[in-house]
């Protein structure tokens, strides 16, 4: 049975070690503040350092190289000169979220995605817990990081906001969730922009300034950055833009959507699933 050892105690690492254990990988320990870490890549076939970003660096330091064992990190944001120094590196970084050790670990067994670098062990220890791998070169590696951001970081953020928003409405964002959670399902399904619905979609600016009117000072900039973003896929557009509401933003004193601007004008899916009844236009 092949040996490895963590240095980390956080989230990341006891999810991971968890579902290395139930993989079939001997786990020899785990190592937190104030143990020793210096002959920690002694007597393992691998050593995972699972502590936070800034402390990659350091801790690798402090660790005496073995030319037998592999050294890895789980940080999405860096490459494998934090490691400098150990003969064998390699980068692990699980494209999940890992809120607490015991769904962090069934999430990793569920053939999730895993960004690897270096080392051949990376992509073994991937594959034994069922998952696929990317290779992210140095030059990819902030704009890979970005988008891991804005899937998850973003994403709940975003709930965050409906949820202040719907506190308004006397409503709790459990009544939302089902469809945040569908949008998602459908964006995976069909692509983001054939995924897209609402006033958005359809170019219906007097919803969009109706909205804005409703809302509180402080959660229109984010709520027309998401309008920004939602023209744009309707569009689409690639690269950056401007909103575009009338009344609101560069395009001021009630000046509505240039000719051809509204998204159905030229939509791509239109014809994929065209609504059969007024009932499943309203519903849009």
């Amino acid at each position: 049975m092949r040996s490895i050892r963590f240095i980390g105690r956080g989230r990341a690492g006891r999810s991971l070690a968890s579902a290395l254990e139930v993989a079939g990988w001997s786990v020899v320990e785990l190592l937190g503040r104030g143990d020793g870490v210096s002959e920690a890549a002694m007597g393992v076939d691998g050593l995972v350092i699972a502590t936070p970003d800034d402390l990659v660096a350091e801790v690798a330091r402090a660790v005496r190289p073995d030319p037998a064992t592999v050294v890895l990190h789980l940080a999405g944001s860096l490459g494998l000169e934090v490691l400098e120094g150990h003969p064998r590196r390699g980068k692990l970084h699980p494209l999940v979220p890992l809120p607490d050790a015991e769904i962090g670990s069934h999430r990793l067994l569920t053939g999730v995605t895993f960004a690897v670098e270096g080392d051949r062990l990376a992509g073994e220890l991937a594959e034994s817990l069922g998952g696929q791998t990317v290779v992210i070169s140095d030059a990819n590696r902030s704009a890979y990081h970005a988008a891991a951001c804005i899937a998850a970081n973003h994403v709940v953020a975003l709930l965050g906001q409906v949820e202040r928003v719907a506190a308004t409405a006397g409503l709790p964002l459990s009544a939302f969730i089902d469809l945040s959670r569908w949008a998602v399902e459908d964006a995976a399904r069909v692509g983001p922009r054939c995924a897209l619905t609402g006033p958005a979609a359809r170019g219906d600016w007097a919803t969009l300034v109706r909205h804005l009117e409703a809302l509180k000072p402080g959660e229109r900039p984010g709520y027309m950055a998401g309008i920004d973003l939602a023209l744009r896929l309707a569009a689409g557009e690639s690269g950056s833009s401007q909103p575009r509401v009338p009344g609101v933003g560069p395009r001021v004193h009630g000046v509505g959507p240039k000719e051809g601007e509204l998204a159905g004008a030229s939509d791509p899916c239109a014809q994929r699933d065209q609504p059969r009844s007024a009932l499943a236009v309203g519903a849009r």
